[in-house]
């Protein structure tokens, strides 16, 4: 198939805009819980009518402040509370958001705000502020910087004390659906960031039909979500608009160090996150089962698990044996994992890169379905996922309602719909390349099957060819390989060689575990045991999973395990955790030479 849509289920409003919805909820769910904040390490309650009252407040400061409709106000801080609420607050000035990430450095601070043509910044810390004050002599137009732990939001509610309610009304309705809302920068894999416009329309499309398509997960009164992705991020935004939206009670998490203890605390019953954050639930409980030596009943139960799923997509369904043995192993085993995951879900969606079909099976199986999806910040987020309904594991779903996935005659993913950006900010060239003929081309490359789901197999940009002129997809295989336990990161080299090879890191946690199960010193580290014959061989074994979804042509023939990682310091990796090969392959020129000498 070349084509699929699947019509809208949501209608945008022709002259709203986002703050619509917190007022809302605040005259249809007034004492809803629509957010929940940390106060004292104890999770508490904010209603839909507390939470616009203390967005009314923050934007009469913005506005006092000399923030006016149009202005961009950017922010630099963690997923916590006060990133929505001042989200929702620049929105209700009549401003647009400028997300940047907490962990960007002074020169990715002084060209998003620079380019942007800020006025005002909200940090979160003093090493945000340090970052902005070392490069304030070259963004002129910032006036004002705000450090959230230095109370920036009681700052801004006691310099907007003599702001009307008229004032603030009139400028909550001053922007509509086809207004920007927000400029997401992207990744920058390739070299400078680009302001990705999203208007209140885009949101609107992206997050309605989002809702009502998975409507079981968004029930207002009874569900709720932890948001532990950047809230910069615009995968963050998704989760953030379309709680607000449903509503749902929305709870932000800064830190994943502690994710076990805060899914235990929060419980939600939706959780949105990245293959990495899944693939680490299913290594970690693996691992701990093997230290408690009950590895092989931990084993069976994954197979048990996987089978089981896989027969929910036959006719038949599983078996009278293959049900009794998941009830056993749901008592011993998949009751425990579903207890680390909060305990109250049953769906998680996941985006980013693939899951992998072994792993989206495997949560199936216990009773955690993880619907995968597919976006990029161009896309406002989601473009296509998996119907709570109508999994299909190994595929990112169907179009979101409302839009329309082609493929194009070299296999390019290309996508047309309401919800996607309008361009990217003072950057012409970029946008014509980008939307051209009135389709966005993702630069992805997929297929359709006949029921209009969508598999993605790689990136145009990122297709090797061997000397032998065969052409490698490097996603297929890479994710496969950093589905082991033992790696961290994976990147398939070859372009113009004689055969493929791959860089590999090594995940931190478990070389630790690993080295400790198997005898090896003390203290032992990638540097000390990258040679090492043992670890050699459980790292084949997982270039050998990889290699077992793709023709020998494709597959890895050598690997060189780095003794270092692929870090964001380094330029290596962007925010959101995608590899800059060039960056890469430059840095690391002398491990790839050796994987193709003698």
């Amino acid at each position: 198939m070349r084509e699929f849509s699947l019509p809208a289920l949501y209608e945008v409003p022709t002259d709203g805009n986002l703050t619509d919805l917190i007022r809302r909820n605040a005259a249809q769910h007034p004492d809803v819980a629509v957010m929940s904040r940390k106060v004292d390490g104890v999770w508490t309650d904010v209603t839909a009518t507390q939470f616009l009252a203390e967005v009314r407040e923050a934007a009469r400061g913005l506005i006092a402040a000399g923030v006016e409709p149009g202005d961009r106000v950017a922010l630099m801080s963690r997923t916590r509370f006060e990133w929505v609420l001042l989200d929702f607050a620049i929105w209700s000035a009549g401003a647009v958001t400028v997300p940047v990430y907490e962990t960007s450095s002074a020169e990715q601070v002084q060209w998003i705000l620079g380019d942007s043509g800020a006025v005002a910044v909200v940090v979160e810390s003093a090493a945000h502020a340090e970052s902005v004050a070392s490069v304030r002599d070259r963004l002129p137009g910032l006036r004002d910087v705000w450090r959230i732990d230095e109370g920036a939001v009681a700052e801004l509610t006691a310099k907007g004390a003599g702001v009307s309610d008229g004032t603030l009304d009139l400028r909550m309705v001053s922007a509509k659906a086809d207004d920007p809302a927000t400029i997401v920068y992207t990744s920058g894999t390739t070299g400078r960031p680009k302001g990705c416009v999203l208007t209140h329309r885009s949101f609107f499309a992206e997050c309605g039909n989002v809702v009502e398509r998975l409507k079981p997960l968004f029930r207002t009164g009874e569900c709720s979500v932890l948001l532990f992705l950047p809230a910069a991020h615009v995968f963050g935004r998704l989760v953030e608009v379309a709680s607000v939206m449903a509503p749902i009670r929305l709870g932000c998490v800064p830190d994943i160090k502690n994710l076990t203890d805060e899914l235990a605390s929060f419980r939600p019953t939706l959780i949105l996150g990245v293959p990495r954050v899944f693939e680490k639930v299913y290594n970690s409980a693996r691992a701990k089962a093997q230290a408690d030596g009950k590895g092989r009943i931990f084993d069976r139960a994954a197979d048990t698990a996987i089978a089981y799923s896989r027969a929910l997509g036959t006719p038949q369904g599983p078996s009278l044996g293959l049900r009794i043995k998941h009830k056993v192993f749901d008592k011993l085993v998949f009751s425990k994992l579903r207890a680390v995951l909060g305990g109250r879900g049953e769906y998680a969606i996941s985006g980013g890169a693939p899951l992998g079909e072994r792993l989206g099976h495997f949560f199936r199986g216990i009773g955690f379905t993880v619907l995968e999806g597919y976006g990029l910040t161009e896309t406002c987020a989601a473009t296509a996922f998996n119907p709570w309904d109508r999994q299909k594991i190994g595929t990112v779903g169907q179009p979101l309602p409302g839009s329309v996935v082609r493929i194009a005659d070299d296999g390019e993913v290309l996508l047309h719909g309401e919800h996607l950006f309008t361009g990217y900010w003072k950057n012409e060239t970029a946008t014509v390349e980008a939307l051209a003929d009135g389709w966005f081309h993702t630069g992805d490359i997929g297929t359709l099957d006949e029921d209009g789901y969508l598999a993605i197999t790689g990136r145009k940009k990122e297709i090797i060819v061997t000397a032998g002129g065969k052409n490698v997809a490097p996603a297929v295989i890479e994710d496969r390989i950093r589905a082991h336990a033992l790696v961290a990161e994976c990147m398939v080299v070859g372009d113009g060689r004689p055969f493929v090879g791959a860089l590999v890191t090594l995940d931190e946690e478990f070389l630790s575990r690993w080295a400790e199960e198997n005898g090896k010193p003390a203290g032992s580290t990638a540097v000390s045991l990258r040679e090492d014959a043992e670890l050699l061989a459980e790292v084949q074994r997982a270039v050998d999973d990889g290699n077992a979804a793709v023709s020998k042509a494709e597959s890895v023939r050598r690997f060189r395990i780095l003794s270092t990682q692929f870090t964001e310091e380094a330029g290596h990796i962007t925010p959101s955790l995608k590899l800059k090969r060039n960056v890469v392959a430059k840095d690391f020129a002398d491990e790839v030479e050796s994987i193709y000498r003698g």
